[in-house]
């Protein structure tokens, strides 16, 4: 089965000394977790770790009460296929049916749109974000380039090859059909945004300006069942084994004993019986 990060679980505070059963976690071992959970203050990394901590202890004492493969090493690293090797043994999380998976589809629709597509030329005038000079001249020159193509549009081609810095130059500047996410996002914000035609300002970007003509635009339109039910019973999946694995860590804690921290203040063990 596929990991899913378990840090996250919600509730809690963290306060010395951590237990779990009869092995204390160290606040240098947590000190020492703190890096791989980035958090707006101390007292929020600190707590994320532990919980980590607490999580990967309750692991290793479920693995060696059934004789499995250590979840840590004897150099402290993590086995993630002895982790998977638990999970798989321990954790029952049934396939979403057809029915489901239309229900969620149904109540769920705009996660399941195709996005707007535009199909796209442009002409780089190029100037680092740093050269102030240039990006100035830059942009006048754009801006000439523009008011000559809103009188003469066929001369777009002869001035990508005079001008643009890109190699699509070659191409008349043709980018060809693009979706959001496909260029840098300073562009790639206003291009959503855009309607059909030749923009009439040059758009900054970290390269320098755009020129863009935008030839053709798709909007974005809902997709039926049938090109997303593997998508929509994946993500059915995913959640019934985080509500699975979930109620799993809050049985060990309960069973296994846990100081200093709660993984669950609300429902606590008493979500497994």
């Amino acid at each position: 089965m596929e990991l899913i990060d378990i840090e996250n679980l919600p509730g809690g505070s963290a306060a010395p000394p951590v237990r779990v059963g009869k092995v204390t976690i160290a606040e240098e071992a947590i000190a020492q977790e703190m890096q791989y959970h980035p958090a707006d203050s101390v007292a929020d990394a600190q707590l994320k770790a532990a919980r980590a901590l607490v999580v990967r202890e309750l692991l290793s004492q479920r693995a060696q009460e059934l004789g499995l493969a250590p979840i840590v090493d004897a150099r402290g690293v993590e086995n993630d296929e002895a982790m998977t090797d638990l999970l798989d043994r321990e954790l029952e999380v049934p396939e979403p049916d057809e029915t489901a998976c239309r229900r969620f589809f149904e109540a769920n629709p705009q996660r399941f749109y195709a996005p707007v597509t535009f199909r796209v030329r442009h002409i780089l005038l190029a100037a680092a974000p740093e050269d102030a000079q240039a990006r100035d001249a830059q942009y006048h020159q754009g801006v000439e380039l523009l008011e000559q193509l809103s009188r003469n549009p066929e001369r777009f081609v002869e001035f990508a090859l005079r001008h643009s810095a890109c190699p699509s130059k070659d191409d008349g500047g043709e980018l060809g059909w693009l979706s959001p996410g496909q260029t840098v996002p300073e562009l790639d914000r206003a291009l959503e945004h855009l309607p059909s035609g030749l923009h009439d300002r040059p758009l900054a970007s970290r390269y320098g300006w755009h020129l863009v003509d935008i030839e053709e635009r798709v909007e974005s339109s809902p997709l039926p069942f049938e090109q997303v039910a593997d998508r929509v019973r994946h993500t059915l999946f995913e959640q019934a084994t985080r509500r699975a694995l979930r109620h799993y860590l809050l049985a060990l804690e309960e069973t296994y004993g846990v100081e200093g921290i709660v993984l669950d203040e609300e429902a606590g063990g008493a979500l497994m019986q």
